[in-house]
């Protein structure tokens, strides 16, 4: 996919398409407001924007904020060493799609000041209808049959070495079809471990979240048993 390099005002983007001058205008604007909560059981810190772009349609804006404890002291800034974190997953994602995994579609990534830069993502918007988490809550029977795409998605990811490396049920969400997408690629990568290690740390960090959350135990037994029979297969 071809990416558009564009300057408005400080701002620097990175797109997908040609924006208008308009658009970006919008855009901007979005930056500047206070991104909503997240409303899943594991939702995380806020960091998102629903907003309509003329000529673009429903999107999500994606505001980028530190954790730990760094985060009373320095919220949004980064300093530039190469690639901001909006570019690199922009493109992450974008392999993810390109191999076959249902993700977000990335549209813009963007950031402003250097070398201390504030950084953004902007994507086409799902139509959620909730995350894997809650619906393994309300209809677990439902979200075991999710569970079989979750992990043929989740296949492809290892098959060409793509850590994301905050997998877990409340950041797999299915729209209104009942399909799984995985969202929140941020600090994704290559990995370049064995295949599998790479299995083991996602089986781990699922786990992890199904246990804290008290999530059905069935969520993490399935992919358990269906990653670990891959690895058995490849010895």
């Amino acid at each position: 996919m071809s990416t558009f390099n564009k300057k408005y005002h400080s701002y620097n983007f990175g797109l997908s398409a040609d924006f208008s001058d308009k658009q970006l205008a919008n855009l901007v604007d979005l930056f500047n407001q206070r991104p909503g909560s997240a409303d899943s059981i594991l939702g995380g810190r806020g960091s998102i924007c629903i907003a309509e772009i003329e000529g673009i349609g429903p999107v999500a804006v994606k505001h980028y904020f530190r954790g730990g404890i760094i985060r009373f002291f320095n919220k949004q800034r980064y300093l530039k060493l190469g690639k901001t974190r909006g570019q690199i997953e922009y493109e992450i994602i974008q392999k993810a799609r390109d191999i076959g995994v249902a993700a977000p579609e990335p549209l813009v990534y963007a950031f402003k000041g250097f070398p201390f830069y504030r950084a953004w993502l902007v994507t086409r918007k799902i139509n959620i209808h909730q995350s894997l988490a809650d619906l393994s809550i309300s209809d677990v029977k439902h979200a075991c049959m999710v569970m079989k795409n979750v992990i043929e998605q989740l296949s492809l990811l290892i098959s060409y070495r793509i850590l994301h490396v905050d997998l877990h049920p409340g950041n797999v969400v299915i729209d209104t079809s009942s399909k799984a997408h995985f969202v929140d690629f941020d600090k994704a990568r290559i990995y370049h471990g064995t295949e599998q290690k790479l299995i083991h740390r996602y089986i781990l960090r699922w786990k992890r979240a199904v246990v804290k959350h008290n999530l059905p135990d069935t969520l993490w037994e399935m992919m358990e048993s269906e990653l670990t029979s891959v690895v058995k297969t490849n010895e």
